[in-house]
């Protein structure tokens, strides 16, 4: 332990506060050198031993892009174990390996930027791997548990410093860095806002991550919503770290400010404290906020607040008391408890969707196991790197024994013949001593990715057979015998020089293009066609050489031969991580890859005893009325095929639970901008159609009793207490759902909501009593007449079920709360935003530093209606706050307009608002019903006697 001495600085005392060593280092710091903390990559101070820093390190399901680590299962994955005590034990593991890796690698930063709880409303969002649900209750207790780990239970120095993402309505990746999320308050304080409030409360946070889009027609990261909320939900110093190379999207993409100066000092201002900006170069970035300070946009104090963040994070870390730090020497890496824990968590991920008593298999079953997916253990962008791997055919081969599983991967087998009679060829692999291959003959995706080294593939009289499949949409992977993927380096040719596809560009991707009496083969990484040179295959602009593709066997054949030899088939269909649905991309259908389809189809033909197992990101539509057994997983990392197993043999029960509704078809869907989850009847909570599964759902190899409900409200809480009863034959796990919906609300009000949930293991014959309480403002709804929440007095069912639509148990509940009133116009006015109905209305930005107004969507009339307002002994004067041109029409009760506002000379910016007045004659309780037309913002309407 060091001994302190008079000349130890205070920042140096551990007996001292955080804030009074955080008010000496901060004192001690130049200007220059507190510029320097506003990047992302903090430079030492060596004339104060202040130690070089870097926000960031990715650690969703597991330490990622550093090397070999334990893979856990996706966080959507986490999300469908609705297991808190397990999440909580995932983000321990996973933290204490971020710790034991930074003592060997000074590049792994323990400020990780995880977990993602944008929530999953729309399941076509590229992105749906990295979030728990579409329910913000389920969302914020799984991140909780997640941070909870990741941050340890020690009372002063965390383990890691858990940042959430992306603060916020963030659920699209087309235009992400240009579109607007259209979130009108109740959707804001119900929805959005709520998972990451109540994980911010708890206590385990230390910063968050604004997303690249807008809200409101202004960008996250200059969001007046991380002051007015954010930090008013702890007392905590929160870090705001800024999404990478967001700082410059502000100017360069949204345009949303003219210099980088403004755009830098705005983000600081709004609470941007650490901006993550061309990569590891600084200077950029240092010398924007530098010019801002020089221009008067920032003070000193503004660079002072968002350092004091950061060095509260590194404080709380330990970094300035290695001594005390009780982490500092924490070494436990790939242990037994996490290879443990990691099967444990890929086994309570899985969810049976459908069984009619196919499973689990007796052990004498004569498997065929098909599929694409089968003989994988796919990783995406946010995996670290396999130090084990199990895929479902590995783990049916120990399970059951090689002699009782057959399979068949189902790929299309071609070659590529060239106009002039030669056949695409790959060169065989280098020899083993060349790095290509691991110990047990397994490909090293680490040499392989990317290498130039390697020849490029060329053309000869016989050429290669391909494994080819169609990923869906046209984009397809080309794969050698020996399992090497086609792929394109920095030079252009073509290689067999990848262990899977992925990257951030991801490089194995192909497009078959019909063309006259062949097909061009076109690069989907570069846009480049595939063309034939004098010294290899190349992909280049110019006259694109045309293939003949020559089919040698479809995979459905080989599928066919398998399954109508066997007792049972299990198909294993999916996605790929890294194609079509993944960060940047979107998907555009839940429909299966037709390949896919084709493969289940030829399985269930020959065989009726065929189940299928999705193993995705997301959710698909699929028609499986006609197959005995469905089950889904994420995909698990790397004890995913061994879980599998477990599960198929009935070593263990499923009970994982589907984490965001499963639509039937996409007609279903609501817009993929469309983030009104109210008024578009989206998610569980709202939506009105017949999902294929629902929000909650699965099922057990085991059979539960739900009894002995009791219910009351007491002391600001809700108590309910009913007994589970294992009523089959194996210990299983059941997952109690608690829900409520009011019975007749004044307002659109969810279908149920979920207010708790446990999971719990029960023994055949066990009977245990389930005891929740919640706080009655869970009841609450955000009330736009009054700009709060308000608990509506009136009846409120209370269900308890196996899933939102498996409801076992229910009473129902008068709750005591505040009546409704009439809006109070004469004291308050309109706030445009605090509609109860609308039309063709976007919201956007009142200025770009504070408020909301609405303007119809792309130039079109919209119709906005306020309930119930409440104009006293009369009013005689209406006045509107617009900017732009149009016209603003004021009706009541849908009738005939009794007031016309024209601006009919633009405004000079869309910020530059009038005032607009018209007499009227109103008295009394009305609904104001207002239409716009042309391209204006109308922020506000008053009225006066």
């Amino acid at each position: 332990m060091t001994e302190q001495t008079p000349s130890t600085p205070p920042f140096r005392d551990p007996h001292l506060p955080f804030a009074k060593r955080i008010d000496d280092l901060l004192q001690r710091l130049t200007l220059d050198e507190k510029l320097s903390f506003l990047h992302q990559f903090t430079p030492a101070v060596e004339r104060l031993g202040v130690a070089a820093w870097r926000t960031g390190q990715e650690a969703l399901h597991g330490v990622a892009w550093m090397g070999p680590a334990t893979v856990f299962p996706q966080a959507v994955g986490l999300g469908a174990t609705w297991n808190t005590d397990l999440v909580r034990r995932v983000g321990e593991a996973v933290s204490k390996e971020v710790r034991a890796m930074r003592a060997h690698d000074d590049r792994v930063g323990l400020n990780v930027w995880s977990p993602t709880v944008n929530l999953l409303r729309h399941p076509l969002w590229g992105r749906n791997e990295e979030g728990y649900s579409e329910d913000p209750r389920l969302t914020s207790a799984i991140a909780t548990a997640y941070t909870r780990g990741l941050r340890g239970d020690h009372p002063t120095y965390w383990r890691t410093a858990p940042v959430l993402k992306h603060w916020l309505a963030h659920n699209n990746e087309t235009d992400r860095a240009t579109s607007s999320s259209s979130v009108r308050p109740r959707v804001l304080h119900e929805y959005d806002l709520r998972a990451f409030r109540e994980t911010v409360e708890a206590g385990a946070v230390a910063g968050v991550m604004p997303a690249y889009n807008l809200v409101n027609g202004r960008p996250n990261h200059v969001s007046p919503y991380l002051r007015e909320h954010l930090r008013a939900w702890t007392d905590e110093e929160l870090l705001v770290c800024s999404d990478a190379g967001a700082p410059s999207n502000l100017v360069d993409h949204e345009h949303y400010f003219d210099t980088h100066e403004e755009a830098t000092a705005a983000a600081l201002i709004a609470g941007v404290d650490s901006f993550t900006d061309h990569g590891t170069d600084s200077s950029q970035i240092v010398d924007r906020a530098r010019k801002a300070y020089e221009q008067g946009l920032l003070t000193e104090a503004d660079i002072d607040t968002a350092v004091r963040r950061q060095l509260s994070v590194r404080f709380r870390l330990g970094e300035f008391d290695p001594h005390y730090d009780p982490h500092a020497g924490t070494g436990e890496f790939d242990t037994p408890a996490h290879r443990a824990l990691a099967r444990e968590a890929a086994e309570q991920a899985i969810v049976l969707l459908r069984n009619d008593g196919l499973l689990p298999l007796a052990p004498d079953t004569r498997i065929a196991v098909v599929g694409l997916l089968a003989d994988e253990c796919k990783l995406d962008w946010y995996s670290g790197t396999l130090i084990h791997r199990s895929t479902p055919l590995e783990g049916l081969y120990e399970r059951f024994g090689a002699d009782r599983v057959e399979f068949a991967e189902g790929v299309d087998r071609v070659r590529l013949k060239t106009s002039a009679g030669t056949f695409l060829h790959v060169p065989d692999a280098p020899a083993a001593a060349d790095g290509v291959r691991g110990a047990e003959g397994a490909l090293d995706p680490a040499l392989l990715a990317g290498r130039t080294d390697l020849p490029p593939l060329t053309t000869d009289a016989t050429g290669t057979e391909l494994a080819l499949v169609d990923w869906g949409e046209g984009v397809l992977t080309l794969r050698a015998p020996d399992g090497r993927y086609l792929s394109v380096a920095d030079d252009g040719y073509v290689r067999a020089s990848a262990d899977q596809p992925g990257g951030w560009i991801v490089q194995e991707t192909f497009r078959l293009e019909p063309h006259e009496h062949g097909h061009l083969l076109r690069h989907v990484g570069t846009g480049r066609h595939v063309c034939v040179a004098a010294d290899g295959v190349k992909v280049a602009d110019g006259d694109p050489h045309v293939w003949e593709l020559v089919i040698a066997e479809r995979g459905e054949e080989a599928v066919r031969r398998v399954a109508e030899r066997a007792d049972a088939v299990l198909v294993f269909a999916g996605n790929d991580p890294h194609i079509n649905g993944r960060e940047t991309e979107d998907r555009t259908t839940l429909r299966l890859p037709a390949q896919q389809e084709r493969l289940l189809r030829a399985a269930r033909s020959v065989n009726p005893r065929t189940a299928l197992a999705l193993v995705s990101a997301y959710p698909y539509a699929v028609d499986t009325t006609a197959l005995p057994a469905v089950l889904w997983t994420a995909h698990g990392g790397q004890a995913a095929g061994t879980a599998l197993a477990r599960v198929l043999s009935g070593d263990v029960s499923p009970a994982g639970r589907l984490p965001q509704t499963w639509y039937a078809d996409d007609a279903d869907l609501p817009g993929l901008l469309d983030y009104d989850v109210i008024g578009g009847r989206q998610t569980y909570l709202y939506f009105e159609g017949t999902p294929l599964f629902p929000f909650g759902h699965g099922l057990s190899y085991a059979s539960f009793s739900y009894g002995d409900l009791t219910a009351r409200a007491d002391g600001g809480s809700l108590h309910v207490t009913f007994t589970v009863t294992n009523t089959g034959d194996m210990t299983a796990d059941e997952v109690p759902q608690l829900y409520t919906r009011a019975v007749e609300p004044s307002v659109t009000r969810p279908r149920r909501e979920l207010l708790a949930h446990e999971r719990v293991t029960l023994t055949p014959g066990e009977k245990r009593e389930i005891s929740f309480e919640v706080p009655l403002s869970a009841f609450e709804f955000w009330d736009v007449a009054r700009g709060g929440p308000r608990l509506e007095p009136g009846s409120y069912d209370i269900l308890v079920g196996a899933s939102s639509e498996d409801v076992r148990l229910r009473t129902t509940l008068r709750l005591e709360g505040e009546p409704g009133a009439p809006r109070p116009v004469l004291r308050r006015g309109l706030e445009a935003a605090d509609f109860d109905e609308q039309s063709g209305v976007a919201i956007v930005d009142r200025t770009k530093t504070a408020g909301d107004a609405v303007t119809p969507q792309e130039g079109r009339t919209a119709e906005l209606v306020y309930r119930n307002c409440d104009f006293g002994d009369g009013v005689t004067r209406v006045v509107a706050t617009v900017a732009g041109e149009g016209v603003v029409e004021l009706s009541l009760n849908g009738g005939a307009p009794v007031a016309v506002l024209p601006l009919e000379t633009a405004t000079a910016t869309p910020y530059d608002y009038t005032s607009l007045g018209a007499g009227v004659a109103v008295a009394g309780v009305h609904d104001v019903h207002l239409r716009l037309r042309g391209p204006l913002r109308l922020a506000h309407v008053g009225f006066s006697g």
